[in-house]
């Protein structure tokens, strides 16, 4: 396939330090929002009961109550948002070292795409039903697509989505806002007793009898992934990321827009309760995430930062770290390994803070201890090596 080479301006083969430390923080932050799910009575079907919402800490201004409110709203969604933004650019990348290479694109891609559909329905099968390998492996096929496409087809299929997104955001959250409120839910007391004492196979089979549920904000949030992707293109295109004075520009000014637009609104409608929850997470929170990069971004310009090294080894292990943190978090939640999610129950959000602070320090021993021996993380290396060229 013939193809335009679009290098990214100043961009060379050399590997962008401040896109591990941004990869490392957002794996990290997505541990602050499915700790939650982990240490919640009923796991991972508690949340399509809406058995996770927020504390109101205007109704209960306690000292937890404020402290998990607060930790809460700075990580729900914007992380996530986040890394998925850094996966639009790693895609960019990528096609940009082909173009580099005088290879065609997309090439071997779709292999890597496969590989990432399968680790994500392993994951998903085994390990945490809130898997997000799988929708970015769908989405990576169709950005791979637009990548050897003119930036005018691209632009359009990226506005058209993040329209389409926002008319459906919009769409819910008005007929939940007309919708008379059922007042809140109990947790299913099946799915309580299966992550407190069921065994590992029921839990399998419980995710694969409700995969078409279990599965739903990937395809629900389809359109918001094509735009971030695409986004992260951009981004990358523009130099975002990269050593120079137009990227630092980039980085103050997504830091001023994300921050100042994003925050106050994102915290109207954490306030706004369950109707604005859709709003919160899905609309704003990206943009609270494009604040985060540029402001990780303008602190690393201006100073060294010793937690930077540290993120950047979670970052340059992402993989296994976001499969490893989950699968810490089972063996230390459920039945089947401390049951630390029963055993607590009821005793106040400070212990998951903490749980989410010892795992957090955990990935960040291993990655930086296992880098010193190893080029890769372990699940890096299995993928390098399945999809590396025969000869």
């Amino acid at each position: 396939m013939a193809h335009t080479t679009l290098v990214a301006p100043g961009v060379t083969a050399t590997r962008l330090p401040l896109l591990d430390v941004l990869r490392g923080a957002a794996i990290l932050g997505t541990l602050m929002t499915n700790v939650w799910i982990f240490t919640s009575p009923g796991s991972e079907w508690s949340v399509l009961q809406g058995g996770l919402g927020s504390p109101d800490p205007l109704a209960g201004p306690s000292a937890a109550t404020i402290a998990e409110a607060l930790f809460r709203f700075l990580a729900d969604g914007k992380f996530l948002s986040l890394l998925t933004v850094l996966f639009g650019v790693g895609l960019a990348i990528q096609y940009d070292s082909a173009a580099r290479r005088g290879e065609r694109w997309p090439g071997r891609y779709p292999r890597r795409a496969a590989f990432l559909f399968l680790e994500g329905t392993l994951h998903f099968v085994l390990l945490f039903a809130w898997d997000v390998l799988m929708g970015y492996a769908v989405t990576a096929l169709l950005t791979a697509w637009l990548l050897a496409r003119s930036e005018r087809v691209r632009r359009a299929v990226m506005w058209v989505a993040g329209g389409l997104h926002l008319t459906l955001i919009g769409l819910v959250t008005v007929g939940g806002l007309v919708t008379p409120d059922p007042g809140p839910r109990a947790p299913d007391p099946e799915a309580v007793r299966l992550y407190a004492h069921g065994g590992w196979g029921e839990q399998i089979a419980f995710r694969l009898d409700h995969a078409l549920a279990l599965r739903v904000e990937p395809v629900f949030t389809f359109g918001l992934l094509v735009f971030l992707f695409l986004l992260g293109v951009r981004l990358h295109r523009a130099g975002a990321f990269g050593p120079t004075t137009a990227g630092r520009r980039i980085r103050v000014r997504l830091a001023a827009w994300g921050l100042g637009l994003g925050l106050p609104l994102g915290a109207a409608a954490a306030l706004g309760g369950d109707d604005f929850f859709l709003l919160g997470r899905y609309v704003l929170a990206p943009l609270i995430a494009l604040g985060y990069a540029g402001l990780i971004g303008c602190v690393l310009d201006r100073r060294t930062v010793p937690a930077a090294g540290a993120l950047a080894s979670v970052g340059r292990t992402a993989l296994t770290c976001y499969v490893g943190q989950n699968l810490l978090c089972v063996l230390l939640c459920y039945g089947i390994g401390l049951g630390l999610a029963e055993r607590l129950d009821g005793s106040g959000p400070w212990w998951v803070m903490g749980l989410w602070a010892a795992v957090s320090l955990t990935l960040v021993a291993a990655s930086t201890l296992w880098l010193r021996r190893f080029e890769r993380g372990p699940l890096e290396t299995v993928q390098h090596r399945v999809l590396r060229p025969r000869r």
